[in-house]
């Protein structure tokens, strides 16, 4: 389909240049509708053609304009070069080299043909990048909301997955061998957010000018970016969790190390908080979406209820070494703030 979306896109490109362009082969035309219908998604079709299409008037103009002042010489060459850059300053470093090339070219065109054949080339372009443009919104225009479901859900599924290998770890007493992988498991977590923000932004992106949801206005589409911020704050809960026992590891004061009551205790609330993380992502996406619901805030419940069990515990010294109070309070304080996230989140 991807290719029959391509092959139309061509030909329409090369019918519809002909009207314009009597006598003339509109490759250029073909080109350009290629590479406009093959944009990720409607709406960056539409902005690469503007774009494009600027670009291209821009570089004509100034290669017109240098031309009739410098002649066809190496000076108009510099000159296209100079001016392209002071006039861009700083900033759209691609543009500016765009419109420098485009100059260059069209200056090369003229001097080997009529300035109308620049003309014709610049209308061509655009005819194809209107087809282009036409085509990619109208046949099968491209939707990506499964890429975007995929990556946040591979991120709570890779999220509940560090909590349960530390509650593991934890209990199978193998965190002092283990911790410092976990934190580099927790550093992983940013590079994954970042990839599921940009995934989920062109999901966002594909919905924008998109005639499918146009004509289909009655279905709200998940787009996953309230949810993937939410798994961004937990992210940072559990890479703080990896980090607090790598260091309590560390640690050379031996007074300050985990008691293996507490350990064996907060390994169990370790495992109920990945449950809750991996529940989480259930809940807008389920075909049952009241019964995914009541398994987030069931999930939920039955970590709080051992958070409480733990801050009582530890309130009334069972748990504790004096020294190590510290560390305590920061792992009970990050298993907290990831089980608020969630419950907040999860109530909309």
């Amino acid at each position: 389909m991807h290719g029959a979306k391509n092959l139309i896109a061509a030909l329409l490109a090369w019918e519809f240049a002909t009207l314009w362009i009597q006598g003339e082969r509109p490759y250029v035309a073909v080109a350009t509708a290629l590479l406009m219908v093959n944009a990720a998604t409607v709406y960056r079709s539409v902005t690469q053609a503007a774009r494009s299409m600027a670009t291209r008037a821009a570089g004509v103009l100034l290669a017109l304009g240098t031309v009739w002042l410098l002649g066809s010489t190496a000076g108009s060459i510099a000159g296209i070069v100079g001016i392209a850059l002071v006039a861009a300053g700083s900033r759209a470093s691609d543009d500016r080299l765009q419109v420098a090339s485009t100059a260059v070219l069209t200056l090369t065109a003229a001097a080997a043909a009529p300035v109308g054949h620049v003309v014709l080339t610049a209308t061509a372009a655009l005819s194809g990048a209107v087809v282009g443009v036409a085509v990619n919104a109208l046949v099968l225009p491209p939707i990506h909301l499964d890429e975007s479901d995929g990556a946040v859900r591979d991120l709570a599924r890779v999220m509940g997955a560090l909590l349960r290998d530390m509650s593991h770890g934890l209990r199978e007493r193998q965190h002092v061998a283990r911790a410092h992988g976990w934190v580099e498991d927790g550093r992983g977590l940013g590079r994954r957010v970042a990839d599921a923000r940009e995934r989920v932004q062109q999901g966002q992106e594909s919905l924008r000018w998109n005639t499918c949801w146009a004509v289909r206005p009655q279905r709200r589409p998940v787009t996953y970016g309230d949810m993937l911020n939410t798994l961004h704050g937990v992210s940072l809960q559990v890479r703080g969790i990896a980090r607090t026992l790598a260091d309590n590891v560390d640690d050379a004061h031996t007074d300050h190390h985990l008691g293996q009551q507490f350990l064996d205790r907060y390994a169990e609330m370790l495992k109920l908080a990945g449950q809750a993380v991996e529940a989480f992502v259930e809940v807008d996406s389920a075909a049952r979406p009241a019964e995914a619901r009541e398994g987030l805030r069931a999930a939920i419940d039955r970590a709080r209820a051992w958070h409480d069990t733990m801050t009582d515990l530890i309130g009334r010294g069972a748990l504790v070494k004096p020294g190590a109070w510290h560390v305590y309070g920061s792992l009970m304080t990050d298993v907290e703030r990831l089980l608020v996230d969630l419950d907040h989140a999860g109530r909309f």
